[in-house]
């Protein structure tokens, strides 16, 4: 949306602008982990097309599930409930699928999958809101995959979220609650010290450096051999680009990009990368992800002489850190990251507070009043 409407309102004579995106709405991740404490609504993160259509957005909805670069065609198969397939022909194509959560190389997970949820998929956050919500006593285990993935503070912020509710219902010292890490510390490593502290005050177990190899129906085992039994399972399961990416060529895990401002696949001018699925040097999360789109789309407006837009990677981030106390006030860190300087220059409040919740709240409202008019 942030590639369409920007070159929409720049070369909007020149150029006729479709998105293909395969649900015929969308839905905002930044403030998702606060639905399991009730903090936030899914009205007020979801948003439809049709403001986009009024614009002059031509909007498709289908899954794309082939690319021809050769040919410059998209193969789509039309969503929701037509089973047809469908083609479009590009001069240019800015490919912005975002991830693919993929647990296939854990043991056990495709028989028992449906015994872990997370905070990133709809579905999957009111499953997990309702294990939490309901269990009496036990082990609730969070995992974070190796890096790179998606939102690097997200496990963290639902292990909190999952000690704040427990310790808001009076179950909290029944249970065990065990955050492991694949990465050496809790992500993004700016925070890391103030989220380890405050896990070592709310009593949570933090297992660094290992990974989940192996899933059973109550427990999973680490690459060290460790089994660890659980009550609640939140598992963040390795991130990927989706299997078109490699069928098409256009890169083996992730989009092979030229450079970070130049968003061109490495072997085709006209195709382009913008968001997660591009192989960045940064972290993957929404303000790295609207900044590429831009550069994408500045890409493309340099091409047909047109006017391009002001962009940077540098950005502020806010990570929720749930609320020690059991209150249903989440509280947040304030970190930035800025990746004009060399070496990119990290900063940091170590101290949590409410505003800094409401100050993201708005933030990811500002976006979606931005891209989708209201």
């Amino acid at each position: 949306m942030g590639a369409a409407k920007t070159l929409l309102e720049k070369a909007g004579d020149q150029l006729d602008v479709t998105i293909v995106n395969k649900d015929p709405f969308y839905m905002a991740g930044p403030t998702r982990p606060l639905i399991l404490t009730g903090e936030q609504s899914y009205d007020r993160i979801v948003r439809g097309y049709e403001e986009a259509a009024r614009l002059g957005v031509r909007v498709v909805f289908g899954l794309v599930d082939r690319v021809d670069p050769a040919e410059r065609k998209v193969y789509y198969r039309e969503a929701p409930t037509k089973a047809g397939e469908g083609a479009l022909e590009y001069d240019y194509l800015i490919v912005a699928p975002g991830v693919v959560l993929d647990g296939s190389e854990i043991e056990g997970y495709k028989q028992y999958w449906m015994n872990a949820a997370n905070v990133y998929e709809p579905g999957r956050v009111n499953t997990l809101k309702k294990w939490v919500w309901t269990a009496n006593e036990g082990t609730a285990v969070v995992y974070a995959p190796p890096m790179p993935y998606r939102c690097a503070p997200a496990p963290s912020e639902t292990t909190l979220a999952i000690h704040t509710i427990l310790a808001h219902r009076g179950v909290r010292g029944k249970f065990r609650v065990i955050h492991v890490d694949a990465n050496d510390k809790p992500q993004p490593p700016v925070i890391a010290d103030v989220v380890k502290s405050l896990f070592e005050e709310a009593g949570i177990e933090l297992i660094t450096s290992r990974r989940i190899v192996e899933m059973g129906k109550d427990y999973v085992v680490l690459d060290d051999g460790e089994k660890i039994n659980y009550t609640i399972l939140a598992l963040l399961e390795p991130n990927r680009a989706p299997r078109f990416i490699e069928e098409a060529g256009l890169g083996d895990k992730w989009f092979e990009v030229r450079s970070p401002t130049n968003l061109r696949h490495v072997k085709y001018d006209d195709v382009l990368a913008a968001g997660d699925v591009a192989k960045l040097p940064f972290p993957k999360n929404q303000e790295i992800a609207y900044e590429s789109a831009l550069y994408a789309a500045n890409n493309i407006l340099e091409e047909l002489g047109a006017e391009t837009v002001k962009v940077q990677y540098a950005f502020l981030g806010w990570a929720y850190v749930g609320n020690l106390q059991g209150k249903l006030e989440t509280l947040s860190l304030k970190f930035g990251l800025n990746f004009t300087t060399k070496p990119p220059k990290p900063t940091k409040d170590p101290e949590p507070k409410k505003e800094y919740t409401k100050a993201k709240d708005e933030w990811e409202q500002a976006y979606l009043r931005n891209l989708f008019g209201y």
